[in-house]
């Protein structure tokens, strides 16, 4: 008996699987604490020395010679001031861990995504590319306007984005039974607890609500499986335009669609302009707000790509469901 694992060794062993899994908010102490740190006053205190220290940026970098980049350098300098503090403060290395492994495993899929989502993408967004407004648009958008363009496009695909996984997500904890926790604690750190507490017959759905801060972790993650794969997608469309423009797009036809004088080009061989490298950033920041509309309505890409994700994030629910009647008394399991 003294061999057998006790429910504090159960509760510590399935932290740790949380936190592999991106899900540290899952784990009460780390919950409580960040609950604590995202009161009024933290953030207010946060938010005031993220904006000072956005606009000191933007300041410094209106005395160097690329001031067109002020505000968009004041706002990344912002973010980065908030992302630090969620790093540091707020629990969420784990999910940054997370993120790169999900990064680095969805390298492969790069190639199914690109032949499912590119081609119907391509007919239309080549178009654009030998459009006379697109070029004259695109290569006038010099410095930070260019990148708050972007910056756009990727705010409207969150707000997109967003809701949709929400929704789907808010499903997970109406579908727990006993069967489903079973399958989902196999080859787990709480595989036994699970048997034991399925073999007593508990009410297991009076458990398995999932809100607050746990919900928001598991939005994250699904936002960020999300995210990478459209990041892949960006890449691969604003590539293609670098080749494609470089090869196809002469020089004098730049002159004569931009209409201001020859075409300027970085240090090094005349091969990508400035214009082409405008034009192909912006079109593959559209190109990412299009794939991602087509991700959250499209089924068949969804069962594709999103099988394994969902499925994880559905075994995660399972796993809180027993190990938060782990820290129950032990008559009620």
């Amino acid at each position: 008996m003294s061999s057998q694992p006790t429910s504090a060794d159960e509760r510590a062993a399935a932290e740790a699987w949380f936190a592999h899994h991106g899900l540290p908010w899952f784990v009460d102490e780390i919950r409580a604490d960040v609950g604590g740190r995202l009161a009024r006053l933290p953030i207010v205190v946060v938010g005031v020395l993220a904006v000072a220290v956005g606009v000191g940026t933007g300041i410094a970098v209106r005395a160097t010679p690329e001031p067109s980049y002020d505000v968009v350098a004041g706002i990344s300098a912002a973010a980065l001031a908030v992302v630090g503090y969620s790093l540091v403060a707020l629990h969420t290395t784990p999910i940054a861990r997370w993120a790169l492994r999900r990064a680095l495993s969805s390298l492969g899929l790069l190639l199914p995504l690109a032949t499912r989502a590119l081609p119907i993408l391509m007919l239309f967004i080549t178009f654009l590319f030998i459009n006379t407004e697109v070029w004259q648009v695109a290569s006038a958008l010099h410095g930070g306007k260019l990148w708050a363009a972007v910056l756009c496009f990727a705010a409207v695909a969150a707000g997109f984005m967003l809701p949709r996984m929400a929704q789907e997500l808010d499903e997970f904890d109406d579908r727990v039974q006993h069967e489903e926790v079973l399958s989902a604690t196999a080859n787990s750190p709480l595989e036994a607890a699970a048997r034991r507490i399925v073999a007593a017959d508990v009410d297991l759905p009076d458990q398995a609500q999932v809100t607050g801060l746990q919900m928001v972790n598991l939005v994250l993650v699904l936002v960020i499986a999300q995210a990478v794969q459209v990041f892949l997608l960006v890449v691969a469309v604003f590539l293609f335009f670098l080749g494609f423009g470089a090869l196809a797009i002469e020089p004098s036809v730049i002159t004569s669609w931009v209409g201001d004088g020859h075409p300027s080009y970085p240090p090094g061989p005349d091969v990508v302009s400035y214009e082409l490298l405008h034009v192909a950033l912006f079109l593959a920041g559209f190109s990412g707000l299009y794939f991602t509309v087509v991700a959250i309505t499209d089924e068949l890409y969804r069962k594709q790509f999103f099988t394994v994700i969902m499925d994880e994030l559905a075994r995660a629910v399972s796993m809180r469901v027993i190990y938060r009647m782990l820290a129950a008394p032990e008559e009620d399991q």
